[in-house]
Order: C-alpha cells, then sequence, then structure tokens
C-alpha cells in the first residue's frame, strides 16, 4: 500500500472538503493518453534516475486538463504526476534519465475536493468537475487554475473500492 500526501482538514460545505497542502515535488511527464505516462513515471521510481534509487509509491497520482501557467504540474490534457515522498526537498530528489519525466515543485496551497469512487471514467470526472465549480461559486470562493483528477488506487483495485478526487486550487 503506496503512503499518501499529507494534508490537513480547513472545512467542508457538503460535498466539497477543504484541505491545505504542504509543499510537493512531483515528477511529470506528458503523455499521448494511453500507458506511455505511467510507464514512463514506473520507470523513474524504480531506479530509472540519475543515483539508480527506488523510490517509494505515494498516492495519489495526478492527472490533468489543460494549461495553466502558474501551475507547471497540470501541464496538458494528458499530464500525469507522481507524488514523491512526504517531506522529502527537491535536492534529494533524483533527476530522471529520460528527459521526458521533469521534476517540479508546488508550493503549499489551499485545495477544494470532491471525492468519488469507481474507475474515474471521463463522464464521472467531468460531472465531479462541475459539480466541485458550481459549490465553490455558490460559496463564493474563488478557483485558481483547472481542475485536476487524483487517484489512490493501483489499477487491480475494483471499482466499488477505488478512491478518485477532483481537486482544484483555491484562494479563500
Amino acid at each position: 500500500m503506496a503512503d499518501t500526501i499529507p494534508y490537513d482538514i480547513t472545512g467542508k460545505e457538503g460535498a466539497i472538503e477543504y484541505r491545505h497542502y504542504p509543499g510537493l515535488v512531483l515528477a511529470t511527464v506528458d503523455s499521448p493518453g494511453n500507458d506511455t505516462g505511467f510507464n514512463l513515471l514506473f520507470a523513474y521510481i524504480s531506479g530509472s534516475n540519475k543515483t539508480r534509487d527506488t523510490i517509494p509509491m505515494t498516492s495519489p497520482v495526478i492527472t490533468s486538463r489543460t494549461i495553466p501557467m502558474t501551475a507547471p504540474v497540470i501541464s496538458d490534457p494528458r499530464s500525469m504526476s507522481f507524488v514523491m515522498p512526504a517531506g522529502k526537498p527537491r535536492e534529494e530528489v533524483p533527476d530522471p534519465l529520460d528527459g521526458r519525466v521533469r521534476i517540479v515543485t508546488i508550493p503549499e496551497r489551499d485545495v477544494a475536493v470532491i471525492r468519488f469512487r469507481g474507475y474515474a471514467s471521463q463522464q464521472e470526472v467531468d460531472e465531479t468537475m462541475s459539480l466541485l465549480q458550481e459549490g465553490l461559486k455558490k460559496a463564493g470562493i474563488a478557483a485558481v487554475g483547472q481542475p485536476f483528477l487524483m487517484r489512490y488506487n493501483p489499477p487491480w483495485t475494483p471499482g466499488f473500492l477505488r478512491r478518485n478526487e477532483v481537486g482544484i486550487e483555491i484562494r479563500r
């Protein structure tokens, strides 16, 4: 079982949970929408890096939808990111051997999320994103950037046991 990135719950309103995340270091890759991104990232944490270290898997796996200029983790509709272990600064994360893998840092931030179960079909993700955006608008909370998907389980986990979340950075 993978470790999960830590966060503090700062509030809840209906299905929306508000969280504060510490700064994160991510390994990110742009992929053509197949398993290429996952495979590149898995190779990176399995030792395809300059120090040949294995890096523990940390959940969630983050995938994105669009290109906000202020958040390099979310780079295009088909980017995928693995979170590096909590408390590991960028200087301690080995550089990748494959140039398609980028190491990026995200400063601490506040995020609003809605959790859902299942295989995270495009329809489920789109519906959850709409609910999140509508809920934030009703609450008068400003969203920063674009929504992103966080998946917490390995691929063999049955759908009814899967934990998925749609999140978006917020300012309150």
